[in-house]
């Protein structure tokens, strides 16, 4: 059985990141195992899945994602969460 690895990192709001998707570091994923989905823990109860846009531009402690389905989710800027490869993915 692997170790399913999880880094907290800080949530950022970003009009130009698509709805569903959230921009990762590329070295970050990478440490984390992730490739086309990533999964994010609030509080450690609610879980959200989006689908991964690797870039540069991100800080290696940060994941970006769109304001607007931020604030839908009741997730406010800055947020700091538990991010890991989603768990149906980590066996």
């Amino acid at each position: 059985m692997s170790k399913v690895v999880e880094r907290r990192l800080k949530l950022r709001k970003r009009d130009e990141v698509k709805e569903g998707t959230a921009r990762i570091n590329p070295k970050t994923a990478e440490f984390l195992g992730i490739t086309d989905k990533l999964e994010v823990v609030l509080a450690g109860k609610k879980r959200y899945n989006f689908d991964v846009v690797l870039s540069d531009v991100v800080p290696v402690n940060e994941v970006w994602l769109n304001s607007e389905q931020m604030k839908r989710l009741g997730i406010a800027d800055n947020t700091t969460a538990t991010v890991r490869r989603p768990l149906a993915q980590a066996t």
